[in-house]
């Protein structure tokens, strides 16, 4: 374990993290990128699969790339410490590739598996992630951020974790709401 082993139990499953609104506060980068192009704010939407959403309001991937600006990025407080303690985790993005690993290049953060929209047929599904880990659906927790988050965790039969640090996150009545991300620590170990 990354930590000290004498303070924090010992991981017993694996973090599966949606990216954007869960582990780093995109949306300022996200909607930014598209206000350049002449979106307006009201139009703008957030969770989708680049592609779809830039279809959806008439622009080009490549054009949104092109204005889409990395360094407005950073991490929630309280992410970094999190990523320190795991051995293995993954990423389940629906984020545009490039841009996806240029940020966890840019934070230093390696995941053993990181599948972005690329990887997907449609928006992101958590079945790949497994397969790619040699994990069951028992073996893990997906931490995410969306409605979406929720579903795929759900399709898959894996446990669901809400980024609550997100004020745009949206709890249901089940969730697990976690309030900072260190607390997922929690969740891995029990």
């Amino acid at each position: 374990m990354g930590g000290d082993s004498t303070t924090v139990p010992k991981i017993r499953r694996i973090a599966v993290c949606d990216l954007d609104g869960t582990l780093v506060d995109s949306d300022v980068a996200l909607a930014d990128a598209f206000l350049a192009l002449g979106v307006q704010r009201s139009e703008i939407t957030y969770g989708h699969v680049l592609a779809d959403e830039c279809l959806r309001l008439g622009i080009s991937v490549g054009e949104y790339l092109n204005v889409y600006d990395p360094s407005k990025i950073a991490p929630f407080p309280g992410v970094t410490e999190l990523v320190t303690h795991f051995d293995r985790w993954a990423i389940c993005s629906n984020k545009h590739a490039v841009s996806g690993a240029a940020e966890l290049a840019r934070f230093g953060w390696s995941p053993e598996v990181a599948l972005f929209a690329d990887s997907f047929i449609g928006p992101k599904r958590l079945e790949p992630v497994l397969d790619a880990l040699g994990l069951s659906s028992s073996d893990v927790v997906f931490l995410g951020d969306t409605a979406h988050d929720r579903q795929c965790a759900q399709s898959a039969g894996v446990t669901f974790a809400l980024a609550g640090w997100n004020p745009r996150a949206q709890a249901k009545p089940n969730d697990v709401v976690l309030s900072h991300p260190i607390e997922l620590l929690e969740l891995l170990t029990g």
